[in-house]
């Protein structure tokens, strides 16, 4: 008690530089705990892109192929499956559901998706988080689409507002518009921060009336134009899509199925584990996870030396006041415990600052930064990790306190009682 009262004593007398230490650790501590979550945020936001989803299928490539063109839509695939395959193995014993999944067009620098209304049924992402319609409807129409989050927020779209898709996948503008077959705007999905508010979703039939008229891939001449209001979902008949989704009846059925699918001799195909294939991936992103670490002890380095710097610049305003401990009876072992203590309640307090303060830019900004870059911040607050860089926080802040404590010790056997000008 008579070293926390002296302590409590001399930070208050200094409360100046009392402050801006404390503010310097709490700042340290609160970088190291963001840049932390959001290293977690990171990988949960990765690797749980998509879940409950047992098997993806797709054309004979490479897993990792396969995965980026599915879940983040990214490349092309190099062949497709056709319907007639897609329809008959989903009425496999061991399929509980499907969801067939068409890359095509674009629009604007968006791709476009071509999908059933098993999508707003079964896809899922983070577990049990279900893709929601946060505005309108789901398509109905042959001419509706969905949008996601992103793409209506940056291209500034309503619902109701039409659309006109670019044939194949382009930046900007694009080169060969769908002009004389335009969509309407159904529905607005609820942000994720997936790729799925990158991509727009229609239906399967809407993606064959882009290229009902076009012959081995050339647009039509003026007179071949096939008008849109004469195609309906009826008229229409689809050959092909790019991948299908599917939910097993049993998980434990999951392996064989994949090894049936596999080995399929209707047409080559590939079926992956996302959640593996993904945390695969991930893995082989390990160097974002190793920066993100020395970023980490960086910040903990630096709260050290902004308070092994706050601590020695004080040490000399304070040369009379171990002079006057060591005057009425302290031992030098005494003058270097206060200090030591004193450098432990500093980094406490730092700690405690810092952790609040992250806790509540987490909380107030969480929101944005998940519409924003895609990070989904909720969770634990702590986990191991961040409890074991506390930890060393607070061992390494109380021994740096040494190092100025020794330093006073010896400057008090030297110091008088006189003041020096």
């Amino acid at each position: 008690m008579v070293f926390l009262s002296l302590a409590l004593k001399s930070l208050k007398n200094r409360s100046f530089a009392t402050i801006l230490t404390v503010i310097s650790i709490a700042l340290s501590v609160m970088l190291l705990l963001s840049v932390e979550r959001a290293k977690r945020a990171a990988e949960q936001g990765f690797t749980q892109t998509i879940s409950k989803t047992d098997l993806i299928v797709g054309a004979r490539s490479g897993p990792l192929q396969l995965i980026l063109y599915t879940v983040f839509n990214m490349g092309n695939a190099t062949h497709n499956i056709s319907y007639e395959t897609y329809e008959t193995l989903k009425k496999h014993p061991a399929i509980e559901w499907t969801i067939p999944y068409s890359l095509g067009d674009g629009h604007r620098g968006f791709r476009v998706v071509g999908t059933t209304e098993d999508f707003f049924k079964h896809y899922h992402y983070r577990g049990q988080q279900k893709v929601k319609v946060a505005q309108g409807i789901e398509f109905k129409e042959l001419f509706d689409v969905v949008l996601g989050a992103e793409v209506a927020r940056k291209l500034n779209y309503r619902i109701g507002d039409k659309i006109v898709v670019t044939h194949g996948v382009t930046k900007g503008e694009g080169i060969q518009d769908h002009g004389d077959k335009p969509f309407v705007v159904s529905g607005i999905l609820a942000s994720t921060g997936t790729p799925l508010d990158r991509a727009i979703y229609m239906q399967l039939e809407g993606m064959e009336a882009l290229h009902v008229d076009w012959q081995e891939g050339a647009a039509p001449t003026k007179d071949k134009i096939v008008p849109a209001h004469q195609l309906s979902k009826e008229k229409l008949h689809v050959h092909s899509i790019t991948a299908f989704f599917v939910g097993t009846k049993s998980r434990i059925e999951t392996l064989s199925l994949q090894r049936e699918l596999n080995t399929y001799k209707g047409e080559p195909l590939l079926a992956i584990i996302p959640g593996v294939v993904l945390s695969e991936l991930w893995q082989g992103l390990s160097f974002v996870e190793g920066v993100l670490k020395i970023i980490s002890w960086m910040v903990i380095a630096v709260g050290f030396m902004a308070m092994l710097i706050a601590l020695t610049t004080s040490l000399n305003e304070r040369r009379r006041e171990m002079a006057i401990l060591r005057a009425i009876g302290a031992k030098s072992g005494q003058i270097v415990g206060l200090l030591v203590f004193e450098s432990a309640l500093l980094t406490l307090l730092g700690i405690v600052l810092g952790t609040a303060l992250a806790f509540t830019l987490a909380l107030v900004l969480g929101p944005w930064i998940e519409g924003e870059f895609g990070l989904y911040l909720a969770g634990p607050i702590f986990m191991w990790k961040e409890l074991m860089y506390l930890g060393i926080t607070f061992i390494g802040g109380t021994l740096i306190g040494l190092i100025p404590a020794l330093r006073a010790q010896n400057l008090a056997l030297k110091d008088g009682l006189s003041v020096r000008l």
